[in-house]
Parts: structure tokens; C-alpha cells; sequence
């Protein structure tokens, strides 16, 4: 009969004497480790001295048959296990996998399979797969081969479609981050863009709407501390420092504007009153509060930086240091018409005139179409501008000369020589008499270059007969009978002069006052 057939047979049971006897024979053990090759590890050895195979298929019941089943059935061809093959063809290798795994690692008193096992439960298949590859190939058997090939087979699909399934997740993340920051880029690159060309200011529809700039972006951007700061409501300053009064008068102007036009166009919202007039340089000319015209019957909320006027008389709009205001001349209409102060309203209207941004009869005329001639202050400033005086000082000599019997003076007249050259403008000029009246303020006349310029101009008139009284705005205001003195002594001591002056007035007239009732 086959031994195979009658080792492994299932009906046909062995001798019940063999196992008696083997207990006795010395050489007996040997052939019943070749008649079995699952019972004799079993029985034989402890836990921790097992051989590579009984470990292995220990390690791994999860698979659901041994890996002498496996191997069987992977190579049915051979007629015989691999173990049988093995303990015939190498007697010499006939000790166990076990015992020269425990010489060879006393310390551990265990094989490499079972420290991993114990160690990293979680990893119990990879460890019998990694233990059974790192293993000399004379040190395993074919059933420990396929169990690890097969372990390491159905671990490594799971890994692969592991990584497939995270990186995708990984390359969208970083794509999304990498979307997100460009995106978070671009949108501050178009607020950037936006608030250069209206000096680092921005609207929140700007930022919004146009930049695309998230409300919770600017909200933590605004907060104290942060980059950006609040001026106005829904009016943004990009920037770490206090606005100027430039940035003030443009954030006023974005504030009244029409959310959906270009605010710098000029068409639904314009500076005017003081601070326009400021922005052209008008000394005493207040910056704020702003006054910024609006169309009518538009309303808006004002503050204590604005006052948004609506208007029905639409102006022509110009651009003074990029921001949109109205001319000058309805600017200082407009500032006339919110000013209380007599004083104030006389000398801010005299120095737009004076500075040239107007002529007196267009100013005129741009208050009588305002309706505001009817009020003694701006109708007396008025008269003043028509007549030829440029300043208060000038106004309240003015005023002086008027309560005496003195000629009236040609106010600011331009005096030329015979041949046409331009000689001076003196503030007050008695033509027939050759008489000027030159008021020097310490503001404007007691610097160097100005005193020098102040005494030319004196030269001048005197080298062509002309005879000059001069006097400070603090003496025409506290002691204007000294003045007074001194034109009328001049005045008469020029009456029977033989030699009349040489100076001749062009280009001016004597103008009358206006009457009560304009």
C-alpha cells in the first residue's frame, strides 16, 4: 500500500501499538514527524518554539484554510506536500524551523513573526508576510511560502486602493487651498487697483461687488489694529495711518455718490462750500464739514464730517487734486450761504476774488441766482468785491473813508507808465491828486523778500510823483485817525501841484454800491 495513502488516509485508521512503541525507539520519532506535518508542532513544542508554518498559520485564521491546504491545492501536479519533499530531500535540515530560530535569538525567545504579532496586533498579516520574505529561503518551507505570497497578495490591494483613494483627496485639498489663496489674491489686487485711483480709499460696493471682497474679509480687516480703517459708513481707508484732508474731502464725496456710478465722474455727487474752496488754497476756508452737492430729490443722512445739500441747479463739475468739485465761484456761493459770521463770509469771498478763481461780476451774479443777496452780510461783501477791495483789511478802510468827506478812491486799480509798462496796484489810488493808499499786513509784507518787494513797489510810485500812505490792517482797525490824518494832509497838499503825477489807471472804474434792495 502507498504510505502516503496510508499516513494521511482518512479510513484507514494507523497501528495502536506504533505510538506505545515510539515512546521506547530512538529512531521512531523521526518517521512520525514525516507522517504528519500538523500534528507533530502541535504536540511537540511550546507556543513560542513552533516552526515559521505553525506560526504562520497560527497568525492567521482570519484566511480561512492553512497554508498546507493552500499549498496543496496551488500545485496538485507534485502528488506529495511540500513538506514530505523538504524532510526527504534535505535530512540534514530535519530540525526544526524552531529550534535553530531559538539558538540563533536566545535573548528573544521568540521568532520574528510572533515579536510582530505581539507588538503591532493591528499588523498581524503584513508582519507574517515581511517575516516569511526577510527568512533565508533554506529556512522556510513551501507552505510558509504561499501563505506569506498570499498574505502579502491580499494586503497589498487594500494599500493600493488605500493611497488611490487618499491622494485624490490630498490633490483636492491642495488644489482647493491653492484656488482659494490665488482667489483671495486677485480680489485684493482689484481692491488695490480700485483705491489708487481714489487715494487708498474704496467704497463697500467696491469691495464687495466689484473687487469681490467677502463682508467677513473686511469686518476683520476694519478692526482696531487691522490694515484698513473706517472713515464712513460704507466708506473704507486702506490704510495704517490718519487720512489727509484731501482723503476726508474724497471720502465725503464717495459717501454721498450713487452706489452703482463711478464716484470720480463728477455726475451724482460734487464738493463745494469751504472745503472745495480749501482745496484750492483759500486761506480761512474751512475744511470741515464737508459740503457735497447731491441731485434732487435724492436724500441723504448727514454727519459731522458731511452735509449732503440736494439741488435742483446741477453745476459744471472740475477736478481739483482728483476729486470732483463744483467751480469756484458756486463753491464760495454755496459756503456764503452755510456761513454765519460776517467777517468770515467778507474775507473768504475776497480772497477767491483776489486769488483770481473769480471775477466779482460773476460772483455776483452767482448769488443773485443762489437768493442770497437778501442778506445784509453777503450783500455788503458783495458791494465790496464790485467796488474793488480784496480783503477786510481793505473793507473796513473802506468802511473809514466812507463815514468822511474825503474823494472816493479807485479800489486795487492797475497803474501803467505812458509807454504801457505796468508800474504797481496800490490797495486805495486818488487819481487827481496822485495819492496812494498802501495797506501792509505783517502776513504778507515782513518777510525778506516781501519787505524788499514792498519798498520797489514804493520806489516806483514815487519816482512818478505819486505820493504813498502806509498803514497796517492793525491801524486801520484801532487808531484810523492817524490814517485819516495822513491822506487828508497828502490830499490837500496836493491840490495846487505844478507837476501832476505820471501814472495813469486803466482798466478800472469807480463802481457804484448796490442799492438796499438787491
Amino acid at each position: 500500500m502507498n504510505p502516503l495513502t496510508r499516513t494521511t488516509g482518512t479510513h484507514r485508521k494507523p497501528h495502536t501499538s506504533r505510538p506505545t512503541k515510539a515512546t521506547h525507539s530512538p529512531v521512531r520519532p523521526t518517521a512520525t514527524v514525516t507522517t504528519a506535518a500538523t500534528a507533530t508542532p502541535t504536540t511537540t513544542a511550546p507556543a513560542h518554539r513552533q516552526p515559521a508554518v505553525a506560526t504562520a498559520a497560527a497568525a492567521a485564521p482570519a484566511h480561512g484554510q492553512s497554508g498546507v491546504a493552500r499549498a496543496a491545492t496551488a500545485a496538485p501536479a507534485h502528488g506529495q506536500t511540500a513538506v514530505a519533499t523538504a524532510a526527504t530531500a534535505a535530512p540534514v535540515q530535519r530540525q526544526s524551523a524552531v529550534a535553530r530560530a531559538t539558538a540563533a535569538a536566545a535573548a528573544h525567545r521568540q521568532p520574528a513573526v510572533a515579536r510582530a504579532t505581539t507588538e503591532a496586533p493591528a499588523q498581524r498579516q503584513p508582519a507574517v508576510a515581511r517575516a516569511a520574505t526577510a527568512a533565508p529561503a533554506h529556512r522556510q518551507l513551501g507552505v510558509a511560502v504561499a501563505t506569506a505570497t498570499a498574505t502579502t497578495a491580499a494586503h497589498r490591494q487594500p494599500a493600493v486602493a488605500t493611497a488611490t483613494t487618499e491622494a485624490p483627496a490630498q490633490r483636492q485639498t491642495a488644489f482647493a487651498t491653492a484656488t482659494a489663496t490665488s482667489r483671495r489674491q486677485s480680489t485684493l489686487a482689484a481692491a488695490a487697483a480700485t483705491s489708487r485711483r481714489q487715494l487708498n480709499l474704496a467704497t463697500r460696493h467696491q469691495l464687495t461687488t466689484t473687487a469681490g471682497i467677502p463682508s467677513g474679509t473686511i469686518t476683520s480687516r476694519t478692526r482696531p489694529g487691522g490694515p484698513w480703517q473706517r472713515l464712513l459708513p460704507r466708506i473704507y481707508l486702506l490704510q495704517t495711518g490718519p487720512p489727509d484732508h484731501r482723503q476726508r474731502a474724497l471720502a465725503a464725496v464717495l459717501y454721498a455718490a450713487e452706489p452703482g456710478s463711478d464716484p470720480l465722474c463728477g455726475t451724482t455727487a460734487a464738493l463745494t462750500g469751504g472745503a472745495a474752496l480749501a482745496l484750492l488754497g483759500i486761506r480761512e476756508a474751512p475744511y470741515t464739514p464737508a459740503d457735497v452737492l447731491i441731485r434732487a430729490p435724492r436724500r441723504l443722512a448727514g454727519s459731522a464730517e458731511v452735509r449732503p445739500f440736494p439741488t435742483t441747479r446741477w453745476p459744471r463739475t472740475i477736478t481739483v487734486s482728483g476729486i470732483p468739485s463744483t467751480r469756484p465761484v458756486r463753491a464760495a456761493a454755496d459756503f456764503a450761504a452755510r456761513a454765519e459770521a460776517p467777517d468770515l463770509i467778507r474775507s473768504v469771498l475776497a480772497h477767491v476774488v483776489q486769488a483770481g478763481w473769480c471775477h466779482p461780476h460773476d460772483l455776483h451774479t452767482e448769488l443773485r441766482a443762489s437768493r442770497l443777496l437778501a442778506r445784509p452780510a453777503i450783500r455788503e461783501a458783495a458791494a465790496e468785491l464790485l467796488a474793488g477791495v480784496r480783503s477786510v483789511a481793505e473793507a473796513q478802510a473802506r468802511d473809514t473813508l466812507s463815514a468822511t468827506d474825503l474823494p472816493t478812491p479807485l479800489w486795487n486799480a492797475r497803474l501803467y507808465t505812458p509807454d504801457g509798462t505796468f508800474l504797481a496796484s496800490p490797495d486805495a489810488y486818488w487819481p487827481d491828486e496822485g495819492v496812494a493808499l498802501e495797506i501792509d499786513s505783517a502776513e504778507y509784507h515782513y518777510t525778506r523778500d516781501s519787505w524788499h518787494a514792498t519798498l520797489h513797489r514804493r520806489l516806483r510810485l514815487e519816482s512818478h510823483g505819486i505820493l504813498v500812505v502806509s498803514a497796517t490792517p492793525s491801524m486801520i482797525r484801532d487808531t484810523p485817525q492817524e490814517v485819516l490824518s495822513a491822506l487828508r494832509t497828502f490830499l490837500t497838499l496836493t491840490t495846487p501841484r505844478p507837476t501832476p503825477p505820471t501814472a495813469l489807471p486803466r482798466g478800472h472804474q469807480q463802481l457804484p454800491l448796490f442799492a438796499s434792495g438787491l
